[in-house]
């Protein structure tokens, strides 16, 4: 078996069978093989890894460039996708050595962390990776909102083309506040401008504060909703408003929301389900984990000095010295005996705000002394991740 990078003109003769035959219906028909060429420019900046044997590619996976609130830091972030086995060559390794790969180059390129929807969380779990909130998904009868009248305020309806400079520059303004949320590099990024949905902007004193991409899907149907992206309540409280609207013309409205988020309390007579599923394989909650801990220097942390070793893991392994002294993270080479064992995926659950140092014990995912939990804590407080891109 052979790891082979391959070029984005490559990838609908390589890699597409095999994602196709994995995520999509099958067999395929010769169109989706001419959607795919189309598709190509949309990836030039992303690693694209094939197995092969014999010259036939038999398994794939990607690597795209991204960028990922940590803490209130954005790091260059390695997002792993399209990872695909042709039946005939499943439970030979193929999978584990192209994510080996990816996670090696990534590091090489300077990506501070990675993150993943899995398609099955114990595969992940074993390069480091740690569970991250699943988003939440909302569906409501329109009459339950009520009207927003905010003088100087206002919301746009603008059909997508028109309006995705300004969906782009609210994406990042809201990634540069959110922990957790990631964004694409421009060149992925831009193949959604061509998508056909309505973009709602809300805007207060010429400011946006708030957009929402959506659907409808006929009159008395139902207006489904992307990511609900403000930049506080007021973008929440104008968007809201501004689906009220639609109380005539469609029966439900759907929105996935931040999982920090709580819909019960947007309206007083609100009918609504809201739900946060985990199944397999359709409904995976993302994964993320720490590729290097020198680059965390300067994230925001609790001023508290530990000194931990991480074992198994060939990118972050070793004994470090963190010390949140002054507020900001700093990270050495310990010499100090450790206070703590941990596994890549147990320090960085801590690192994301996921896992308290009891989790860490109880999961497996290291080995912390009761006298160390505080240090642990005061360090990496809990904070909820919002991932909001799929791959």
């Amino acid at each position: 078996m052979e790891i082979r990078q391959i070029s984005a003109d490559e990838r609908p003769s390589t890699m597409f069978p095999l994602q196709g035959y994995a995520f999509e219906g099958s067999p395929g028909s010769p169109a989706d093989v001419v959607a795919q060429q189309a598709r190509v420019r949309y990836f030039t900046t992303t690693t694209s890894l094939v197995a092969e044997e014999d010259g036939r590619a038999l398994a794939c996976a990607a690597g795209m460039p991204m960028r990922q609130n940590v803490r209130g830091v954005l790091h260059d972030m390695q997002a792993i996708a399209s990872v695909a086995v042709h039946p005939e060559a499943r439970r030979r390794g193929f999978a584990r050595d192209l994510v080996n790969r990816l996670l090696r180059q990534g590091n090489d390129e300077g990506r501070t962390v990675s993150c993943l929807y899995p398609f099955r969380p114990s595969f992940y779990a074993r390069f480091g990776f740690v569970g991250l909130p699943q988003r939440r998904l909302v569906s409501l009868d329109p009459a339950g909102l009520g009207r927003v009248e905010v003088p100087g305020a206002s919301v746009q309806l603008l059909p997508n083309r028109e309006a995705f400079d300004v969906y782009a520059q609210t994406t990042a303004l809201v990634a540069s506040r959110r922990h957790g949320f990631a964004v694409y590099d421009e060149t992925r990024f831009e193949e959604w401008r061509g998508d056909p949905v309505w973009v709602a902007v809300a805007r207060s004193g010429g400011e946006v504060v708030g957009v929402l991409r959506y659907r409808i899907d006929g009159f008395g149907g139902e207006l489904t909703g992307e990511d609900l992206l403000t930049t506080g309540p007021l973008g929440r409280a104008l968007l809201l408003g501004f689906l009220a609207r639609h109380v005539d013309q469609v029966e439900r409205i759907t929105l996935r929301v931040d999982p920090a988020e709580a819909p019960e309390l947007w309206a007083t007579d609100l009918t609504a389900t809201i739900e946060s599923r985990v199944s397999s394989p359709l409904h995976r909650a993302p994964m993320a984990r720490v590729s290097s801990l020198p680059a965390l220097a300067g994230l925001p942390a609790g001023e508290a000095d530990v000194t931990v070793e991480v074992v198994d893991d060939e990118l972050i392994g070793g004994v470090w010295s963190l010390s949140g002294a002054g507020g900001a993270l700093t990270v050495a080479k310990g010499t100090a005996e450790p206070s703590a064992t941990l596994t890549a995926a147990g320090l960085s659950g801590l690192v994301y705000g996921v896992l308290d140092p009891v989790d860490v014990v109880t999961r497996g995912l290291g080995s912390v002394p009761v006298d160390a939990f505080d240090a642990l804590r005061t360090l990496f407080p809990r904070q909820l991740p919002w991932v909001c891109a799929n791959f």
